[in-house]
């Protein structure tokens, strides 16, 4: 079969790919402009440079067959666990993370492209596992999440190891794993995060002590409190076992698990962050606490989106970039600088753009008919849809800084080629959405 390329090319979602691209190099230009004016990086080169061969992946990854990848999608995911060890074993510490391998100058970010291959992988995974009984199903693909974000983690990358949750979220949702097995992660996940942050918001934060908080605080208290929840998740599993059209027990068990774990886990947690890099994460909720320290990023961030008003300052008359003072501009807060130059109406159409672009993966998905297809774009409409939120919402202060770019925004090679390989995947999936396999 011949490639139609009008037919195989979303020429919305190329559409939106390319102004998004096009305005992220713009304001990577801007962010590169210091207070007299001069250019102090070409930082905008190399984005030009990436985003055209982006565009050379996108094309490639829409000509290709996605159906083809289930044949060795098993390598590839073994190829990415070496090079994801490999990375923390020997890569480069940049911001405080080994997360970059490579020689000389030139490197890549395992991680950032591992979203695809995760993808993929976890695609596969459901697509052949559709006749499992479902608590098995979820539970593999939950080791498989685990594992893999833990040698993300272990890098420590934490921002790019969230990235993968509401990846398999989504992918899940689709492949029809129950909603109670979902907001059992969410919630273990939600309580693990608020148990390990709240001494720290305590001190930091806060600055009062407060005596419910010994449960967490007090060691003895806190060992009490876990082997309890222990026990009560024990005999409601023994109970489910021996009453097994009893829900009390099912109930009892799911919610006690929820605790038990959370408060496990979080020990974990504050293993591998240390106290300031927590309160990294939650100086959003107040970050004049440490204004000249952990709160200087959001309280910059806000003040360059506030300073932009309805129609903004005008291109390249931003004071808080070429100012210095937004660190990462070109990165974590190119949406603050955009926002300072062309406004709100500027920062609405980045949402306009993005949104039609989501919508139509939407379209996508629900149009397919190939089950791997309909996981794999699942799980690439997860990926974008996190990825837009935390960073708008991080830039925004009101939700925590995790170093997520803007993708096709932000500066980087490494999250543009994801990007730009997705919409191509997305591009193949929406040419071939039937179910049969055929040769082209």
């Amino acid at each position: 079969m011949k490639i139609k390329i009008f037919q195989l090319i979303d020429w919305i979602m190329l559409l939106c790919v390319l102004l998004l691209t096009v305005t992220g190099i713009f304001f990577i230009y801007s962010s590169a402009i210091n207070q007299q004016g001069q250019l102090v990086t070409k930082e905008y080169i190399k984005q030009i440079i990436w985003a055209a061969l982006g565009l050379a992946l996108l094309a490639a990854a829409a000509i290709y067959d996605y159906r083809n990848f289930e044949r060795y999608i098993t390598i590839l995911f073994a190829t990415l666990i070496i090079l994801l060890v490999l990375t923390r074993l020997f890569g480069k510490t940049i911001n405080g993370a080994k997360s970059w391998i490579g020689v000389g100058s030139f490197g890549i970010q395992p991680s950032e492209f591992g979203k695809i291959i995760y993808i993929l992988f976890l695609g596969w995974y459901f697509h052949k596992t559709e006749e499992f009984p479902e608590q098995k199903r979820f539970f593999i693909a939950l080791l498989i999440l685990l594992f893999t974000m833990g040698l993300i983690l272990a890098q420590p990358d934490l921002g790019t190891a969230s990235v993968y949750i509401p990846i398999f979220l989504f992918m899940c949702f689709a492949a029809g794993v129950p909603i109670r097995y979902l907001l059992f992660i969410l919630g273990f996940g939600m309580l693990t995060v608020f148990i390990a942050i709240l001494p720290v918001w305590q001190d930091q934060i806060a600055r009062h002590t407060y005596a419910i908080l010994s449960i967490l605080t007090v060691t003895k208290i806190r060992v009490l409190f876990t082997v309890g929840f222990g026990a009560i998740t024990l005999i409601g599993l023994l109970g489910k076992l021996f009453f097994k059209h009893n829900k009390y027990y099912y109930w009892i068990t799911y919610v006690s698990a929820i605790i038990f774990g959370a408060l496990v886990c979080s020990l974990a947690v504050t293993k591998v962050l240390k106290p300031y890099q927590i309160q990294r994460l939650i100086i959003f909720l107040d970050p004049y606490t440490d204004k000249q320290g952990s709160g200087w990023n959001i309280i910059q961030s806000k003040t360059a989106i506030g300073a932009g008003g309805l129609f903004g300052k005008g291109f390249l008359r931003g004071t808080q970039s070429h100012l210095r003072f937004l660190p990462e501009q070109s990165t974590d807060f190119i949406f603050s600088i955009l926002s300072e130059e062309a406004g709100f109406l500027g920062g609405l159409a980045v949402f306009i753009l993005y949104f039609i672009l989501m919508g139509r993966m939407i379209l996508i998905i629900r149009k397919t008919t190939n089950h791997y297809g309909y996981y794999v774009a699942s799980g690439i409409l997860g990926l974008f849809f996190f990825h837009f939120m935390v960073n708008v919402g991080m830039v925004m202060g009101i939700m925590p800084i995790t170093g997520i770019p803007l993708l096709f925004l932000s500066y980087g090679g490494s999250s543009m080629w994801t990007a730009m390989a997705c919409v191509g995947i997305m591009m193949s999936v929406n040419y071939r959405h039937f179910a049969f396999m055929h040769q082209e």
